[in-house]
């Protein structure tokens, strides 16, 4: 889901943005898009104290 904030930022969902990491990745090596996807959403997070630029 995409949402615009009061300041007119835009914020993007988790689901949105693993989808679009398992396409880009599935598009580069051929695997289908619903395994990767499923990989990403099962997938402990390794490095959860680090945080992401914006």
């Amino acid at each position: 889901m995409v949402r615009k904030t009061s300041t007119g930022k835009v914020t993007v969902s988790r689901e949105r943005i693993l989808r679009a990491a398992a396409s880009s990745s599935a598009i580069e090596t051929g695997e289908r898009t619903s395994v990767i996807e499923q990989r990403l959403k099962r997938r402990s997070r390794r490095f959860a104290k680090l945080p992401l630029a914006f």
